[in-house]
């Protein structure tokens, strides 16, 4: 591990938590015999897919806990976005080792990412795994983990063409109760040159929209308020009776053939016209994807919230073209107009911005700044950029500007976004805005906290509130996170 390249160093500690999010399963005792531990680190996809997991694990006789010293199973679900979370899993296995010791039935598997890059490592280098297995053989787990019980090495790291999970109901692992997401689709067609994503989740596949409709009505028969609808990126769901490969989709289409698809504006509608009390979100939007068919649809739709987030990467044309992004500053700017005429100006709208990107040029930067002036985001994840391993770029490019130029790079993109939150959160004092209760704030059991449509938290008093409510609260205060009110008729 000490030879992969230094990852993307994060400064904003809101960029940090997002990405560094370390999730464990709770604790379920609905009479299985065995005890399974998940630890998941990461993005939403990963939490989600933890929960893919446990229910396909809690079919097989297996309860979640939260304690996995009293595990017989134990999975780490895994990040390659960034080296510090691979770094973490090892100590983490680490950990896990001293377990084993006194306990040598207990199986441990990597899943996820990191096992589909780096399953040859982690077999060999890492004695204690005995079951590694990438993101689209899940189904597989029992199989493997009864191998492994056996005394033999089990891995399964094949990517599909197909696979989605449509049929599995997931087991909610560390849900509020309020709020849920939802996987709509798996793997990217995308091959962004600084990512690793395409080479360790595959192709696009769009899942049944059917699934997903009931997933969310069952949701809310559950006294669920929120689903947020979760891809790689989600504008480019396309799905029909016949193929959920957009790729092949998209052949077939080119060849003239009829074929009757559901796309991203068609599911929104459909998952927003299940109730009116709840709220649809969803991430990423792509912006070379997003189509002023799927604004228009969140004009229609109350519930649909006014979020978007819509990362840009760079503000500058060669950059993004050496990102291999397949847009221009111009074709951006053009959607960020199409946000603003068809939802407004109070639609929020969210981004990720990466600092010093190999030739990056000072004038390139600042054209990074001036798109922010332009967009003024409400919200932003900052990075300075560093090569992950087998990237295109990390192949093609040299990471040539010094350290100390991304750093303070990235420091006047951070320094500008906090400067626009805070002008962005102070266009909301003396507005009333709905919002969904999520529970007590952390500042104060007297305080309640829940989230605008424009997904920005409020903290206002308890009152008798609960948990689960929509309530109207008037903004007198903000910060550059947060907004603070009290209920109003």
């Amino acid at each position: 591990m000490e030879n992969i390249i230094q990852d993307i160093d994060i400064l904003d500690r809101n960029s940090q938590e997002a990405t560094e999010t370390i999730e464990t399963s709770k604790e379920e005792n609905t009479g299985q015999k065995k005890k399974l531990y998940i630890e998941s680190y990461g993005c939403q996809m990963n939490f989600a897919d933890s929960e893919v997991v446990s229910s396909i694990m809690k079919d097989n006789g297996y309860d979640t806990t939260s304690d996995f010293e009293t595990a017989d199973v134990i999975f780490l679900n895994t990040c390659s976005i960034r080296e510090k979370a691979e770094i973490t899993v090892r100590r983490r296995l680490g950990q896990f080792n001293k377990v084993k010791k006194r306990n040598p039935d207990m199986t441990i598997g990597v899943l996820g990412c990191m096992a589909e890059r780096l399953k040859e490592q982690l077999l060999e280098e890492e004695k204690i795994v005995d079951v590694v297995v990438g993101p689209d053989a899940y189904r597989d787990l029992p199989n493997l983990v009864q191998t492994a019980e056996s005394g033999q090495k089990a891995v399964n790291t094949f990517l599909s063409r197909e696979e989605t999970y449509a049929d599995i109901s997931p087991v909610r692992l560390n849900s509020n109760g309020v709020s849920a997401f939802i996987s709509i689709m798996r793997g990217c067609d995308n091959m962004c040159s600084f990512c690793v994503v395409p080479f360790t989740r595959g192709r696009e596949r769009s899942r049944d929209p059917h699934s997903i409709v009931k997933e969310a009505q069952d949701l809310f028969d559950q006294g669920y308020k929120e689903v947020t609808l979760l891809g790689q990126n989600v504008d480019s769901y396309k799905w029909s009776e016949d193929e959920n490969n957009k790729a092949w989709l998209e052949k077939k289409e080119k060849k003239g053939e009829e074929v009757q698809v559901v796309n991203f504006a068609n599911l929104i509608e459909m998952v927003a016209q299940i109730a009116p009390d709840l709220r649809v979100r969803f991430s990423t939007s792509h912006p070379k994807d997003i189509t002023d068919e799927v604004l228009h649809t969140m004009k229609r739709y109350d519930n649909i919230c006014k979020c978007l987030h819509l990362p840009a990467q760079s503000g500058n044309s060669r950059v993004l073209d050496l990102m291999n992004r397949t847009y221009t500053r111009e074709w951006y700017i053009n959607r960020v107009d199409a946000v603003r005429e068809i939802l407004g100006q109070e639609c929020a709208i969210t981004s990720d911005m990466i600092a010093g990107f190999c030739s990056e040029t000072e004038e390139e930067h600042q054209e990074t700044l001036t798109l922010m002036d332009y967009v003024k985001y409400d919200f932003s994840y900052m990075f300075f950029y560093s090569e992950r391993p087998g990237t295109l770029a990390a192949k093609k490019f040299e990471d040539d500007i010094p350290l100390e130029v991304k750093k303070r790079r990235l420091q006047e993109i951070i320094n500008k976004q906090q400067a626009t939150s805070l002008e962005r959160n102070k266009l909301d004092l003396g507005k009333i805005q709905t919002v969904l209760i999520e529970g007590t704030s952390k500042r104060s059991e007297e305080q309640l906290q829940g989230r605008t449509t424009a997904n920005k938290v409020v903290i206002f008093p308890k009152e008798g509130f609960k948990k689960g409510q929509y309530v109207n609260v008037l903004i007198e205060d903000c910060s550059t996170a947060t907004l603070f009110g009290k209920v109003v008729s």
